[in-house]
């Protein structure tokens, strides 16, 4: 890869394994949007950034080189070698169909505290809607970083902000049922910052048991949570598509959820986060199982 900076922009050349409408659109991420010029622009922390696509050259807009290796570089996991990744879950042709799919799928390096809530939002709910509530906490109770592009951006609110809130504040974010678990949440993670933070580096299985103790945290959302901020890939969570995908391509129709991820994880071992992500994106975008 060549990386140069210009004009508060961050031009990498050669880049490979990297397509961003895989990496927004495959299920793991809420605060990206697409713009009109086929670019995405969302909030990392306290930032703003905008990524465009050209071929094999990606744009970082918003981002200067101290910022790219900051935060950018580790976000976007730019240090893996995805094409390894690929080589060693390719182990039949439905795998390699679903990788040809989504071959540019990266899994973002996502903060713990705005991953579990972002996820414990997501429950028996759907996209745009998770995307709105997001949004609306974050306006209601996070701070304001710029505008960009004619739009004002905000952080995802603190645990303080949201443990000091009223129910009654958050609902009006359209939470709806969740709103209580926000608050529950939030302060039990001001008390136990952490251990949360320390996941990364405990078992799976010490770490599915911590998450899942929290109210409104179930088994899927709590390996969700996993892998997308824990760094933890020998997880396989199932939701409605891979349930699909998985029922239709590899198991019985009447597999639990439970045995299609112990037959994932075997089939997979410690690369089955990726191989999820390959086959959620191919089951939704082409309808299979539907």
């Amino acid at each position: 890869m060549k990386i140069t900076e210009k004009e508060n922009k961050i031009v990498i050349d050669d880049v490979k394994d990297f397509e961003i409408t895989h990496i927004f659109d495959c299920g793991q991420c809420f605060r990206w949007n697409r713009e009109e010029d086929g670019s995405y622009t969302g909030v990392v922390g306290k930032n703003v950034i905008n990524v465009k696509q050209e071929g094999s050259r990606v744009i970082f807009d918003n981002v200067s080189m101290k910022d790219y290796e900051m935060y950018v570089k580790n976000y976007f996991d730019m240090d893996t070698d995805y094409g390894l990744i690929k080589t060693m879950i390719n182990t039949d042709e439905i795998m390699d169909k679903a990788i040809c799919f989504g071959s540019g799928i990266r899994i973002l390096n996502q903060d713990e505290w705005e991953t579990m809530i972002s996820f414990m939002i997501s429950a028996n709910n759907r996209i745009p809607m998770i995307k709105k509530v997001i949004e609306n906490l974050s306006k209601m109770f996070g701070e304001y970083i710029q505008e960009y592009r004619g739009r004002d951006y905000y952080a995802f609110p603190s645990a303080e902000k949201l443990a000091g809130a009223g129910v009654d504040k958050i609902m009006e974010c359209r939470a709806g049922f969740r709103s209580p678990r926000i608050k529950e949440a939030a302060a039990r993670f001001l008390k136990e910052k952490d251990t949360v933070y320390s996941l990364k580096g405990k078992s799976y299985q010490e770490g599915l048991d911590y998450l899942k103790s929290y109210c409104g945290i179930g088994d899927k959302v709590a390996n969700c949570i996993l892998l997308f901020s824990m760094k933890q890939f020998d997880t396989f969570p199932v939701d409605v598509w891979v349930r699909r995908v998985m029922q239709t391509l590899y198991v019985d129709k009447d597999t639990s959820d439970k045995d299609i991820r112990s037959f994932a994880e075997s089939k997979f071992g410690k690369l089955s986060g990726y191989a999820q992500q390959y086959l959620f994106y191919y089951a939704r975008e082409l309808n299979i199982g539907k």
